[in-house]
């Protein structure tokens, strides 16, 4: 029978976070706001649709990865504030259109929206949400945030495609995996850090040392979110355990398991994942297998290594309470239990 593997030590990861969530509580405050103001409609269904997964909470990491990059670079402005809930409308988008691709039940230990008002209106309410990014973003005035933002929505949208293909694909390498999470995940971390210091005016070298800071947390959050699919308890998750494997989702737990597996091993993942025949112990089979191959061990280790990407990114800036919230946010990204 398979077993919760915890993938966290005794430390508390939120704490991690609080020195972030501190730093920009002032600022988190105005985008709240504004969240709210630009998910109104006439059209009544879009936001009562946007309100219930606005509502629901989330950590709201990439907004605050934008304030704090910005203040780190000095702005004195309040464009970075729309720019924080652009980059916020533009992941709960992706998040409504994430759903309806993966057939998903729960989002954030709610029903998932489109349970609620149907595909077609999880769709284009996501379209909308977009839309106001992007006039929040012509709003600000910055072409150069407006591309990085631009450019990273259609990657997203390439990562989405891309995972499209190698679902149910047991022959998906760990090379193909990365390039999935890091077009779908990990660029809008990157340009969500990256615009902080493009709005303040800041060197290249700046802009660059952020972008790859928000790539390799990208890259490692979106690690751990994957292992703690196949480790992690549904109370804490917000979405039940288990539905990257009944979604036929190549992540890299699965890569890892078939790759080392014996021809036994190989066949479950065949007519499990690429067949979708999935019995009523196969999910605990799975985690047993992942557990014998190490895979959840060696995913984390993956994550603690674009971690420590992360943290060297950041070298180049004086050391101050904004870069130690910063280097903070790794260890709560690696650690955390959801």
């Amino acid at each position: 029978m398979g077993v919760v593997v915890k993938l966290s030590g005794p430390r508390d990861p939120s704490a991690s976070l609080a020195p972030l969530v501190a730093l920009v509580e002032e600022d988190m405050a105005h985008v709240n706001r504004i969240i709210l103001d630009r998910a109104r409609s006439h059209v009544d269904l879009i936001p009562e649709l946007a309100r219930h997964l606005i509502d629901s909470g989330g950590k709201r990491l990439r907004p605050m990865l934008t304030l704090a990059a910005a203040k780190m670079c000095g702005y004195a402005g309040d464009g970075h504030v729309r720019l924080a809930a652009s980059v916020e409308f533009m992941h709960t988008a992706t998040l409504l259109h994430d759903d309806v691709v993966d057939e998903s039940s729960l989002r954030r230990g709610k029903i998932a929206a489109r349970l609620l008002w149907g595909n077609e209106a999880s769709v284009l309410v996501g379209d909308y949400l977009l839309g106001q990014a992007f006039k929040m973003m012509v709003d600000v005035g910055s072409l150069g945030a407006l591309r990085i933002l631009a450019d990273a929505a259609a990657i997203i949208a390439e990562g989405e495609v891309m995972q499209l293909a190698t679902a149910n694909n047991t022959e998906t390498t760990e090379d193909d995996y990365l390039a999935v999470i890091d077009a779908k995940t990990a660029a809008l971390f990157a340009a969500a850090s990256e615009v902080g210091a493009v709005i303040a005016e800041r060197p290249k070298s700046e802009a660059a040392a952020l972008r790859s800071y928000g790539r390799n947390l990208g890259l490692a959050f979106q690690l751990v979110d994957d292992a703690l699919d196949y480790s992690g308890e549904q109370s804490t998750l917000g979405k039940s355990v288990g539905d990257d494997f009944r979604d036929g989702k190549i992540t890299l737990p699965v890569v890892l398991s078939y790759r080392r597996g014996n021809q036994d091993a190989r066949a479950f993942w065949e007519r499990t994942v690429k067949e979708g025949e999935i019995g009523e112990d196969d999910l605990d089979k799975a985690i047993d297998l992942i557990a014998q191959h190490n895979a959840l061990a060696d995913t984390m280790e993956r994550a603690r290594h674009y971690g420590a990407i992360a943290r060297d990114a950041l070298a180049i800036f004086p050391d101050d309470e904004i870069k130690s919230a910063l280097l903070e946010a790794i260890e709560f990204s690696i650690d955390r239990p959801f």
